[in-house]
């Protein structure tokens, strides 16, 4: 399973992309907003630059040719982007368009099976089930995303399966244990994936008992 960042801030995805371990990167419009960026384009290809894997850029229009229109010019930013569209029948006529134009596309705000079906059908290289936002109207985003992989799998679907609005590292690891090919996550959430307090406290021990040897053997000289 793929790592992606959910963000739109350089400095959170140099720290991560540092790691080693970053994939790739999903973004939206509420997210490079909050950047405030003085050209909206110019910043997508900063963006775009500094991660090596694929990039979702969100459309933000809501009639078929428009989204189409907006889709190959997120498209045209650099060779890595992979248009966002919503799951609305007019997102969906935009992006079957969009794969038969070699477009890839990741269809967003996907909350069940049934619309997961949909997305595969038109050829999307991404689904995005938003797993914590369906645990906040009180369903169980995770049995949507168990169901999701299942019928990709019996179906033979090659749209990847998108975790997505994952909340805390358990939401990674069940999103792994259910088959996805993707979990994207804030920084928080990431960096919380290498913290364990044994290995803190572990380091601590092993580094003490260095430092020992180092004295002892400064001492014995």
């Amino acid at each position: 399973m793929k790592l992606f960042l959910d963000t739109a801030n350089l400095d959170e995805i140099r720290q991560i992309k540092r790691w080693g371990v970053l994939g790739g990167l999903t973004s939206n419009p509420t997210l490079i907003a909050r950047e405030t960026p003085s050209d909206i384009e110019t910043y997508m290809k900063e963006l775009c630059t500094e991660v090596d894997g694929p990039v979702s850029l969100e459309t933000t229009a809501e009639q078929e040719d428009a989204i189409y229109d907006q889709g190959l010019k997120l498209a045209q930013i650099a060779p890595n982007v992979v248009v966002k569209v919503a799951m609305t029948p007019d997102g969906l006529a935009a992006g079957r368009r969009l794969v038969d134009n070699g477009t890839p596309v990741n269809v967003t705000l996907t909350f069940s099976p049934a619309q997961a079906i949909l997305a595969a059908e038109i050829g999307a290289t991404y689904v995005s089930p938003f797993l914590g936002r369906i645990d906040d109207v009180g369903a169980d985003g995770m049995h949507a995303l168990y169901e999701i992989c299942e019928i990709y799998d019996m179906q033979g679907y090659e749209t990847l399966v998108l975790a997505a609005s994952l909340r805390h590292p358990m939401h990674v690891v069940d999103a792994a244990k259910a088959g996805a090919d993707v979990a994207t996550m804030p920084f928080d959430v990431f960096t919380k994936l290498v913290n364990h307090p044994l290995t803190d406290l572990g380091l601590e021990k092993f580094l003490a008992d260095w430092k020992k040897l180092g004295n002892e053997l400064k001492e014995g000289a």
